[in-house]
């Protein structure tokens, strides 16, 4: 038996819509899919303004450009990311200052938050692991009170919330991820949200590679031209045909994903009470989107055993983010193994199991049996 860690889907009219797309002959960007797309984000979401990215990383990479970040300032982040959250404001020279993670939501822990700000300070960079959204209420007031930007890496947070809000709305912009990892995809894809309207117009010209065309098509001047810095972060028409596709059935994959993710939790909710392992928490002021399933083993030794043991049975079950404090990148930026150690001790130890919208009953029971009998073997 071979059951992989992910598998992208096909939910709805993908097809039907990209035949749409190349009937027309207009396959590059900003297009009728993503003004669709665009369209039903803002509306299910509340969100002033979404624009559809190339990637997360773009998105983030937009963001940071948006909050004009310079070189000597610095940025507050979770070193339990992946690079792209730290890459995108060290390519404008900021710095990195990274934050240990809570024990209960591998969220940054944002009581640490305070002790770090600097008057080089210039922005909070939480990061909303597994869909479980970092508490904003406290990470906004402390961005209120020291006068710092919060931009939300909710790649993994689309279409899950924090108390009565998505997440990606709840800063000053949000960056979402279509990755054919994620839970609504089109291979590689992302979104900037702005939820300061301030960022708008310029947001759509470093978009469109520094130029003012998006209100050129808007009729709102007679020509476009170079008016600032930019690039092209526009994802084709045929990408955003496939997310359109997905993003209208977001209530079927999410309610699917939740099965999944709870007959998980229910059948392995022995080995927890024996503390063999732990399950993931979920806070009740967050709704997920059930991005992902892990359980955390007591020491990374057994967690290694776990892992390649479930392998030998055809199961891909994998560890995530190695902590990028730790990283070669972090030791230059002047961190160290000990510097965050809820983050070592919970990263080393953490294993995601195999979680798609395809996922069958019978290969997850397959999955929880063979946990089982590890634990009992071992």
């Amino acid at each position: 038996m071979k059951i992989p860690f992910n598998e992208p889907v096909i939910i709805g009219k993908e097809k039907k819509y990209i035949q749409q797309v190349l009937k027309k002959k207009h396959l590059s960007g900003d297009g009728e899919f993503t003004q669709r797309c665009t369209k039903l984000m803002e509306q299910t979401f509340g969100a002033p303004k979404i624009l559809l990215t190339t990637s997360c990383t773009h998105a983030l990479d937009l963001a940071s450009l948006l909050i004009d970040l310079k070189e000597g300032d610095e940025v507050i982040v979770p070193s339990y990311t992946f690079p792209s959250t730290v890459n995108s404001f060290m390519l404008r020279g900021a710095k990195p200052v990274f934050i240990d993670i809570r024990e209960d939501t591998f969220n940054i822990d944002e009581e640490q938050i305070v002790g770090r700000i600097t008057s080089k300070t210039k922005a909070i960079f939480p990061v909303h692991y597994a869909g479980i959204g970092c508490d904003m209420d406290t990470i906004n007031n402390i961005a209120r009170k020291y006068d710092l930007f919060v931009v939300e890496d909710a790649a993994q947070g689309v279409n899950a919330k924090f108390k009565d809000r998505y997440l990606g709305t709840i800063g000053s912009l949000g960056a979402y991820s279509f990755h054919e990892t994620k839970n609504y995809v089109c291979g590689e894809g992302g979104a900037i949200v702005i939820n300061d309207k301030k960022f708008i117009e310029r947001a759509e010209i470093l978009r469109e590679k520094g130029t003012n065309r998006s209100k050129f098509f808007r009729g709102e001047v007679d020509k476009y031209t170079w008016v600032d810095i930019g690039s092209s972060f526009l994802p084709s028409e045929i990408l955003a045909a496939y997310l359109y596709a997905q993003l209208e059935n977001m209530d079927k994959i999410l309610n699917k994903r939740k099965k999944i993710y709870e007959y998980y939790a229910e059948n392995l909710e022995e080995l927890a009470i024996q503390n063999k392992i732990r399950l993931p928490v979920i806070p009740s002021d967050c709704t997920p989107n059930y991005h992902m399933f892990f359980i955390i083993l007591p020491i990374e030794a057994q967690r290694d055993k776990l892992m390649n043991y479930l392998k030998q049975k055809g199961i891909m079950a994998i560890f995530h983010y190695i902590p990028l404090h730790l990283s070669p990148m972090g030791e230059k930026n002047g961190y160290k193994k000990g510097d965050l150690p809820i983050t070592e001790a919970l990263s080393s130890r953490l294993l995601r199991l195999p979680f798609y919208y395809n996922l069958s009953r019978q290969n997850q029971n397959y999955i929880i049996k063979e946990i089982k009998d590890f634990f009992r073997d071992h």
